[in-house]
């Protein structure tokens, strides 16, 4: 059982946009003002191809989906949202809050990994709990530490407890459930996904403990982190708010860790927190501010992590 992959799927866009439907629980997400919708989405690809360069240049297997024109699917440059992939060769396919993101679930993306030579053994599908209004955002919702089969969920409107549950029963995990928030309007709202707060890779997390106010559940989530061996780099919520929860270890060239980030999570990292992390692996950053202003979502969330055995 690994943490990390090489392969990498992702989702190159066509109509990016800020997604009305998403704004409703997303606080990230931002309007840029006097830009037109055409600038955007111009912008928004050069990020993508930029990320994904980067992302070959050290070694990653990066598999390309082109997004279609139709259905108009605003956000489809994060796909970790609706599907997972595991390594007994099981795919999830998850609820969608938002009604268009559901319109991102694509078929032939299992088509193009099994012509790269990947072996799809079972898909289990939750995509019915929509009709019930309940939602499970997939690895947004979740972050899975495969090596010691635990799942950390932030409860939210995107993250259904119960569901949650079903999942980890499914996918033989261990829940661990918490209520992670952020301040909005001088309110305590909830994060709207867990990968927004935390990160968890090999030796490590990265992780806002500033952000589960009941002291309870911050305590379990610690024990839990250090009881499998995890140095626990904390950032505060202005670090949070930079994206600096949303970032995602993968293996390069010659199985070599990287931690994947975006320019402005970067930024916002301390030195003492940039060495704790080196000593762990090295550091990837790439500039996406106009998917992360308008989109409300970072690095983690454009990867897909492809664990599929091979045929």
């Amino acid at each position: 059982m690994q943490q990390i992959t090489n392969t990498i799927l992702m989702v190159r866009p066509v109509a990016f946009r800020l997604n009305e439907q998403t704004a409703v629980n997303n606080y990230y997400q931002e309007e840029i003002d006097g830009v037109m919708p055409e600038t955007i989405q111009i912008k928004a690809q050069r990020e993508f191809d930029a990320y994904v360069e980067k992302l070959k240049g050290i070694g990653v297997n990066v598999i390309v989906i082109q997004d279609t024109e139709e259905p108009d699917t605003p956000d489809s440059i994060f796909p970790n949202n609706w599907i997972s992939f595991h390594e007994n060769g099981n795919v999830g396919l998850y609820p969608m809050f938002a009604e268009n993101r559901r319109l991102e679930r694509r078929e032939d993306a299992l088509d193009v990994l099994e012509a790269q030579g990947f072996h799809i053994e079972n898909i289990i599908d939750y995509t019915a709990a929509e009709e019930e209004g309940i939602f499970l955002e997939g690895t947004g919702s979740i972050a899975l530490d495969r090596v010691n089969r635990k799942a950390y969920c932030a409860l939210s409107p995107r993250a259904d407890e119960e569901l949650f549950i079903e999942f980890c029963e499914d996918f033989e995990y261990l829940p661990i459930i918490f209520t992670a928030n952020q301040t909005v309007d001088g309110e305590r709202k909830p994060i709207y996904h867990t990968n927004v707060m935390m990160c968890l890779a090999e030796t490590f997390a990265v992780i806002c403990l500033d952000s589960i106010d009941d002291k309870k559940e911050r305590e379990n989530v610690k024990k839990h982190l250090k009881e499998d061996g995890k140095e626990i780099i904390t950032i505060t919520e202005t670090q949070a708010a930079n994206f600096a929860g949303n970032m995602l270890q993968v293996k390069a060239a010659n199985d070599e860790p990287y931690l994947i980030m975006s320019a402005s999570a970067y930024a916002t990292l301390t030195k003492h927190q940039i060495e704790t992390i080196t000593k762990h692996c090295k550091i990837l950053s790439s500039s996406i501010e106009t998917i992360e202003t308008c989109g409300g979502g970072s690095a983690r969330c454009m990867m897909a992590e492809v664990f599929l055995p091979k045929k």
